[in-house]
């Protein structure tokens, strides 16, 4: 009775292939044997002329044995091979009928024999009529004669074989207590029969002996991804249709399609993603070795969505084999910590190996797998201990890691707290405000890390877009990574509060988990990570940090309103503002403050909780090298490491022309101006008084050891000489550059840009390469003060970055609003209608302004509004814009304090003797000699080389002098007060 095909020789309609899969006691899918595709062909037959008690789905009960029938079924043929045709079809429904035969062995004539199915009657086979069917009704005859199966007249036999079906955890995960089901049979197997692979790493099993049907992650390791899934509503629908033939054969094959595909397709068409490469290969995988077959799962651990996480073990011959190692070794699964942190430590480095192995081998998801580089090996260590130097947020710290030498660009590691995200600190460069408690959030961590020791576990890395990260800065590039960590505090002493009574998650050898101490005071949430996204190490207790925080109603889950801080911005005040305030600092002879930022070696934002206010603070007497020269960065380094965010004392004296305040500091009773003279990183200057310094002799004495050392700035220092070291003295060889002007202000100020800057090129490149034929929505695009935006420039229509300067109020209601934007790359500024701005791409708006601001030094240039302010405005016109020949500036200063012109961009101010090369002139000169400017004021502690460089102008002067040229016609002029005088000293008087 075998078919032809399974004596060896092909009889036309009878293919051959393997069991997939048993869905009920009477079908079974069927796919190619073929090696040409994966996943191979399919097909779900039904035996002809049989039908089986039909099984419960999740909630529903079973038809009494059916159970049986398809465990009879399954264990017969589950993963052999089987000879079969298909012998009719049934159009309205899809569904295939044949015959399968197991070896020489007719299926159907097995199951029937065993009492596990009946018969179809006559009036169901209508046309269709099996070629075994007087066979069929023999065996049944004799099955129930031999009460065998299904003809069982045991009493309660029936009702017996029955399933009683607990409550599914996918439809609602409260219908299982997991993590008590989990605490009762962690690390126990659990025998189960794998009714549906999601993907690679994801199945749905029934667990034996009480058939409680839970999704289990595989432990340890992600599969890619079999893209989006269909909706709940339409999963339901599918589940109706449950026990239609499964037909998951292409539809190139022209095999009909059953309803359960015609809807998952239709589902497909409109909320389907496409599968992550290689995730049909690893489901295929999964399911060829698991699918209906018996497995053994130890369970590992359980997520927040009520997914258990564990190892599960397929039989194979005699072995039992680890489906996640199996996976990994294939190439068709990574490792995941998070999960595999729930593991033993032994299978965890199994794992880890294997990924290498492959990794290596460049095997299936690995194949475009380049190792990553890597220019210093502690920059990729994946664990590190430090001092904590800043803290940025709430979930954000700066660590200062001890295995780079101090100096180094890499010494500073931004580690972002895992799985946690407390409230967005705001930027001020946006007019973004912080959100409620995120200055508690950042101040509850500041008390308890700031210069503590760490320890850091790297957990994961994500990469960012400038726009989404924390704070954007100027010149960064359109993305960067950003590395997440648990962060320990080592040797933690909490003693504040009720911060010892949790049971915070410790590790013997790194400390207390600071983000779950985040978490438990309420100025953090939890992320709620995708399935398999990854997450810290230490998530659960988290998640239960969280609930503490909640139910105590906490920090961010209060009912209260948060608290307010008003605080006084004096670095963006006037002078005349910081004033005002100089009697409040002066009140106490010391002030407690908290260094907010350490803007030079010896300048500070300070806050002033006393008198809620940020001011600009500078060390009284010492001076450390200025941004560009050698030692600043490392002078800036240094005070970050001793006082940055640190809880200090000042003692303010008086407050200079910028609006910063003079005066003392000590850390911890140590004065840091000795600190910073100790270690050669400043210098004292001679030009303050000495009796008007706290501890001056202490000072002095600093700068003395330092000298005799030769640390730092001193390291060329000979003794008897003034400045001992050339680069931050007067015989520093000075910088000549190459310039353009493009605009020229008052005063003598000037806006220049450098000749040959690639950055210039590139960004005009750029900006060729838009398409701006659309002028914006109105409504849908509203700069505000401050955007960098497009603008098109009147005087030649072309496209240019710029900031916008003044804005309508409001939203912008028409095409004719007007904008004040100032063009950062040229200087310029004008008024410019709404049609004429466009919105400008992040790439190109973080990159700084090459616009660069200069004065002509030594000398003074009435302004616009005085006497020939015009004039001389119109003259360095004449001599600079347009100019056919090489213009040179050669930079005598370097101006840091950031001063606005015109309500433009802040920054650095260089001073500069500006040269027209081919004439050999010199515009600082001629500009003395046409009368259009006068000498700076002379003062006694004016370096040697600036008395020189006033000389050698003195005599340009005074050619205009004699002759009564512009300024000088009536004879000598008032001059007005210098600024360069110490605040204490008031100087005035003619010339």
């Amino acid at each position: 009775m075998a078919p032809a095909s399974a004596a060896g020789t092909a009889t036309p309609g009878w293919l051959r292939g393997k069991v997939k899969a048993v869905p009920s006691g009477d079908s079974l899918v069927i796919m190619a044997l073929t090696k040409t595709g994966i996943p191979p062909p399919e097909k779900t037959i039904t035996l002809s002329s049989v039908i089986a008690p039909r099984l419960g789905r999740r909630n529903g009960f079973d038809e009494p044995f059916a159970w049986d029938s398809r465990e009879y079924l399954r264990k017969l043929c589950i993963g052999k091979e089987v000879t079969f045709r298909v012998e009719y079809t049934v159009t309205s429904i899809g569904r295939e009928f044949g015959s399968v035969f197991l070896g020489e062995k007719n299926v159907a004539l097995l199951v029937i024999s065993e009492g596990w199915a009946k018969v179809k009657d006559r009036e169901q086979h209508k046309e269709e009529l099996h070629p075994y069917l007087a066979e069929l009704l023999r065996l049944e005859e004799q099955a129930k004669e031999r009460e065998l199966g299904r003809w069982s007249k045991v009493p309660g036999a029936a009702d017996a074989s029955i399933r009683r079906l607990p409550p599914s955890t996918l439809g609602d995960p409260n219908n299982l207590d997991v993590v008590n089901f989990l605490s009762e049979n962690k690390a126990r197997p659990i025998e189960g029969i794998v009714e549906h692979v999601r993907d690679g790493s994801t199945i749905r099993v029934y667990l034996l002996p009480e058939f409680q049907f839970v999704q289990v992650f595989v432990a340890g390791i992600q599969s890619p991804s079999m893209g989006r899934r269909a909706p709940v509503d339409a999963v339901a629908e599918l589940e109706k249709t449950a026990n239609e033939p499964k037909v998951v054969e292409s539809s190139e094959s022209g095999l009909p399609l059953s309803s359960a595909q015609k809807l998952m397709s239709s589902i497909a068409l409109s909320t389907e993603v496409e599968p992550d490469p290689f995730g049909r290969e690893a489901k295929h995988f999964t399911e060829i070795r698991i699918l209906h077959r018996d497995v053994r799962i130890v369970l590992e651990g359980v997520d927040k969505y009520s997914n258990l996480i564990g190892s599960v073990y397929y039989p194979d011959e005699d072995m039992a084999k680890d489906l996640a190692l199996e996976l990994v070794e294939n190439g068709l699964a990574r490792y995941l910590d998070w999960s595999a942190n729930m593991m033993e430590e032994e299978a965890r480095r199994r794992l880890k190996g294997a990924e290498l192995k492959a990794k290596k081998d460049r095997l299936r998801m690995w194949t475009n797998f380049v190792p990553p580089t890597s220019d210093s090996k502690a920059v990729h260590n994946q664990n590190f201990s430090g001092k904590v130097v800043e803290v940025l947020s709430g979930d954000c710290v700066i660590i200062a890691d001890d295995a780079v030498p101090f100096g180094s660009s890499l010494a500073e590691r931004r580690v972002n707290l895992s799985s946690i995200r407390s409230p967005k600190m705001g930027n001020p460069r946006r007019d973004e405000k912080p959100a409620a408690y995120a200055r508690e959030a950042r101040e509850f961590l500041r008390t308890r890390l700031i210069g503590r020791q760490v320890h850091v576990s790297l957990e994961y890395s994500r990469k960012v877009s400038v726009a989404d990260g924390p704070i954007p800065t100027a010149g960064s590039a359109e993305s960067r990574i950003m590395n997440f960590g648990s962060v320990f505090l080592v040797s933690p002493s909490l003693t504040e509060g009720n911060e010892t009574s949790p049971p915070y998650s410790e590790n013997p050898q790194a400390g207390v988990n600071v983000a779950e101490l985040v978490v438990s005071r309420g100025f953090g949430t939890v992320i709620r990570h995708r399935d398999f996204e990854e997450r810290s190490n230490y998530y659960d207790a988290l998640l239960a940090a969280e609930s503490r925080a909640i139910s105590g109603k906490k920090g961010i889950h209060s009912a209260n309103d948060p608290p307010v801080m008003h605080i006084t911005d004096l670095l963006m005040a006037s002078a005349k503002q910081a004033n005002k305030f100089l009697p409040f600092l002066q009140r106490s002879k010391r002030l407690p403050a908290t260094v907010e930022y350490v803007l030079s070696g010896h300048r500070f934002k300070l806050l002033i909780p006393k008198e809620t206010c940020n001011i600009a603070f500078s060390l009284s007497g010492v001076r450390c090298p200025g941004r560009g020269e050698p030692y600043s960065d490392e002078a800036i380094a240094f005070m970050r490491r001793k006082i940055l965010q640190r809880d200090v004392e000042i003692e303010v004296e008086n407050v200079d022309r910028t609006g910063t305040f003079l005066g003392s500091l000590w850390e911890s009773k140590t004065n840091m101006a000795v600190t910073l003279l100790e270690a050669g990183l400043a210098k004292l200057q001679t030009a303050f008084v000495a009796d008007r310094i706290p501890d001056f002799y202490l000072l002095a004495h600093a700068e003395k050891s330092a000298k005799k050392q030769k640390l730092k700035i001193w390291e060329t220092y000979v003794e008897g000489q003034e400045n001992g070291n050339p680069s931050a003295g007067e015989s520093k060889k000075k910088e000549v550059l190459k310039v353009v002007v493009t605009e020229v202000l008052g005063g003598g100020k000037f806006y220049v840009q450098m000749v040959g800057d690639q950055k210039m090129d590139s960004i005009q490149q750029k900006l060729a390469s838009l398409d701006l034929q659309e002028a914006p929505v109105v409504g849908a695009f509203n700069p505000k003060k401050g955007d960098i935006v497009l603008a098109q420039f009147s005087a030649d229509n072309t496209w240019n970055r710029a900031m916008v300067v003044n804005a309508p109020q409001g939203a912008v209601s028409s095409e004719k609003d007007s904008f004040e934007v100032f063009y950062i790359d040229f200087g310029n500024q004008e008024i410019v209608p709404y049609c004429r701005l466009r919105p400008l791409d992040a790439s190109l708006s973080m990159a700084p302004g090459l616009a660069q601001l200069c004065t002509l030094a030594y000398i003074k240039v009435p302004n616009l509004e005085e006497d020939f302010g015009q004039e001389a405005a119109e003259y360095l016109s004449m001599c600079t814009l347009g100019s056919a020949g090489e213009l040179q500036a050669t930079i005598e200063e370097r101006d840091n304090s950031g001063g606005k012109v015109r309500g433009q961009e802040t920054g650095p101010v260089l001073s500069v003797i500006l040269s027209l090369v081919d004439a050999g002139s010199n515009i600082n000169a001629d500009m003395l000699e046409k009368g259009y400017a006068r000498l700076g004021r002379r003062n006694r502690w004016d370096t040697k080389e600036r008395h020189t460089a006033l000389d050698q102008l003195e005599k340009h002067q005074a050619k205009a002098k004699r002759e009564r040229l512009a300024m000088w016609q009536y004879g000598d002029i008032q001059s007005d007060d210098e600024d360069n005088a110490p605040p204490s000293r008031k100087t005035g008087g003619r010339r």
